[in-house]
């Protein structure tokens, strides 16, 4: 195999992997959020359905960091899942937004860029 087609091959094995570590951000943003009702683990139901959700959020990053680079995997997973708790904590506890959380979700999106973008002219993702 050429260059090029080892990228190609690398590139449908991580397209995959992409959409599970979207689905491992939506399980660790729902275990974070089960966290805020499990009345700290003393409420039976939030608090099995919060690990739970954390404990498939591992299992499927794991699986992502078959095929993309830790370096990548990880900053997206905790990133994405960092913005996802802010934005729903917002939008759907009403917790408050000012300029500062503003400009941290901003600063942790562009970090994760910069990481990304990185990492792709070293490996080839």
């Amino acid at each position: 195999m050429n260059k090029s087609s080892n990228q190609v091959q690398a590139n449908k094995t991580a397209a995959p992997a992409w959409w599970l570590l979207a689905l491992a951000i939506c399980f660790e943003i729902a275990g974070a959020i089960g966290l805020r009702f499990s009345e700290g683990f003393t409420s039976l139901l939030p608090t099995t359905l919060a690990l739970a959700a954390f404990a498939m959020a591992l299992y499927l990053v794991s699986h992502v960091m078959k095929s993309l680079p830790v370096s990548v995997a990880y900053p997206v997973w905790a990133g994405g899942g960092t913005v996802g708790v802010v934005l729903l904590g917002v939008g759907l506890l009403g917790e408050s937004i000012n300029m500062l959380k503003v400009i941290g979700i901003a600063l942790v999106v562009i970090g994760v860029m910069i990481v990304n973008s990185s990492s792709e002219k070293r490996s080839g993702c």
